[in-house]
């Protein structure tokens, strides 16, 4: 468990750093990632790091992710978490625009190394309005 611990802070990290190639570096070449933003789905590794960008180009003052309540169940050679995720960006003036997420992120050992091959983050909606909810508090 540790070391799928250590993959994802050095993830979070990389993501805060804004600092691609360390991103991308954690996930395998055909991940497939169900994220929040923009696409239904993403696969492969070159398709996801263009999605990065365009993220990371969200967040001119900085980005927030913050991963909380991380849960790890790991196997011989898979892994899957699930944790609460507070992410979002750094406005002018230091003011903060962040939101509650869920994620799950699934792990693969390849060639002795844990690779992120499928990511999945969410937001809640209210069904009623068709609006995500972002201050959803855990």
């Amino acid at each position: 468990m540790n070391a799928i611990k250590a993959v994802l802070e050095s993830w979070q990290q990389a993501v805060v750093d804004e600092n691609l190639d360390n991103i991308m570096r954690h996930y395998s070449d055909d991940v497939v990632s169900f994220d929040a933003i923009k696409a239904l789905q993403i696969v492969g590794k070159n398709n996801y790091a263009e999605h990065w960008k365009y993220c990371m180009g969200l967040c001119p003052g900085g980005v927030i992710m913050e991963i909380h309540e991380l849960a790890i169940y790991e196997a011989e050679k898979v892994a899957f978490c699930h944790y609460l995720l507070r992410c979002g960006s750094v406005q002018d003036f230091g003011k903060e625009n962040a939101g509650w997420m869920r994620a799950t992120v699934c792990l693969q050992l390849e060639q002795g190394q844990w690779k992120i091959v499928h990511e999945h983050f969410s937001s809640p909606f209210d069904p009623e309005t068709g609006k995500a909810i972002f201050d959803a508090q855990p």
